[in-house]
């Protein structure tokens, strides 16, 4: 939830502005070369991966971890 800014209770409507909103702010596209952009640009993607998904939301809320392959 801090990744994207947004409270555990916001709607999936936040939850996907903040994301774009964000997501814009250190695409890197915007930023070419920019290592820090990218890596927060990683971090927003892998954040609405999970809260941008009711299933994954559901499993995150209840275990506090994210069920993600690429996190092993």
């Amino acid at each position: 939830y801090d990744a994207l800014g947004v409270d555990p209770c916001a709607s999936a409507g936040e939850i996907k502005k903040a994301y774009y909103r964000k997501a814009l702010k250190v695409h890197p596209d915007k930023h070419p070369g920019d290592a820090d952009a990218a890596a927060q640009f990683q971090k927003i993607g892998a954040a609405y991966r999970v809260l941008g998904d009711a299933d994954a939301r559901r499993r995150y809320d209840d275990t506090g971890a994210a069920a993600d392959a690429e996190d092993g």
